[in-house]
């Protein structure tokens, strides 16, 4: 088991390193073989009217004079020794981690993302926790009573949820329950330690809207994976050796239906780690995902970089804790 986890690790720190070039050579290299000039770039960081000796002492000063791979493996000393950036006669410190400075706001982009941050993971902590029972649930009781009245119609449900957008869900929940019947007033972000009751208080409507997109998906899933899970030899075995049906269904029904449901899991938390764009949008909450937004419409590119190796982190971090649930549900997959 200690091994298959080293094994992980490195190959996490691997993909980690991969999609960070990647992901730098986007936004620095492709604009260069689209034709954009590294005087175009050092413009945005300038004003209107530049002269040429500005264009060109910012360009040496914000090292955009450099071959992409060196402006790549200073990026990446930066995040574990900091950056000094200057500015004419003033200077700029980026300290560690130093995932960016943004030029244009003069803001180190870390910062930023860690005020931000606490927003963003109270949203999908407590999304993903309504999703997985409530989606499980739903699942493992329709897979029990294939074809009746509470499968057809948790089935329908599920379905609506899937099929309809989170911009539609979430703006129709906030038309219900905040304006036409106020069971839930809108109201910035509190955080945890100062008010616990009161956060969640500001985050239930996001919290119910969000789940029920996902356990719609994670009911039906669950559903598929039981009845063919029900279906096989081995639990009709159990069932002939006289063990109770709550044990056949949860440890030896259950268990194995759970691989797919981890795998989907992974990614989607992986993914709302990274930012909620679309329900921090709707319910006006200051996440990550509003950060990225903003810094889209700003064409701030640093802020822009940081956001998008954070969500990277974040898929690769889950992912890997799936590879070791993995291990845990099913011994075989050690030997891999």
């Amino acid at each position: 088991m200690f091994s298959y986890i080293i094994r992980r690790l490195i190959s996490a720190v691997i993909l980690l390193l991969i999609v960070s070039a990647v992901t730098f050579g986007i936004f620095f290299l492709l604009p260069k073989l689209a034709g954009q000039s590294t005087d175009q770039l050092a413009q945005q960081y300038i004003g209107k009217a530049p002269t040429a000796a500005d264009i060109a002492a910012v360009k040496k000063n914000l090292g955009l004079d450099k071959p992409v791979y060196e402006q790549y493996w200073d990026f990446l000393k930066g995040i574990f020794t900091g950056v000094d950036y200057k500015f004419g006669p003033d200077a700029a410190r980026c300290h560690v981690p130093c995932f960016g400075y943004s030029f244009k706001t003069h803001i180190e982009v870390w910062p930023e993302i860690q005020s931000r941050l606490p927003v963003t993971l109270s949203l999908a902590a407590g999304a993903a926790v309504l999703w997985v029972l409530s989606g499980v649930a739903t699942g493992v009781l329709s897979a029990l009573r294939p074809g009746s009245v509470f499968d057809r119609m948790a089935m329908g449900v599920a379905l609506a949820g899937v099929s309809l957008p989170m911009f539609f869900t979430g703006a129709l929940a906030l038309a219900l329950f905040t304006y036409q019947w106020p069971l839930f007033q809108r109201s910035d972000y509190i955080p945890l330690l100062t008010d616990p009751l009161g956060w969640a208080r500001t985050l239930v409507l996001p919290w119910v809207t969000l789940a029920f997109l996902y356990s719609a998906l994670y009911a039906r899933l669950t559903r598929a994976g039981m009845l063919e899970t029900l279906s096989e030899d081995y639990i009709r075995t159990a069932r002939a050796k006289g063990l109770r049906e709550r044990r056949v269904v949860v440890r030896h029904g259950l268990r194995a239906a759970l691989t797919p449901i981890i795998t989907v899991f992974g990614m989607d938390l992986g993914l709302l780690l990274g930012g909620a764009l679309i329900t921090e949008q709707v319910f006006s909450l200051k996440g990550v995902g509003a950060f990225a937004v903003d810094s889209i419409n700003a064409n701030d590119l640093p802020n822009i970089l940081g956001v998008t190796l954070l969500a990277a982190f974040f898929i690769v971090l889950c992912n890997l804790v799936v590879d070791v649930l993995y291990a845990a549900v099913d011994p075989r997959v050690r030997l891999s």
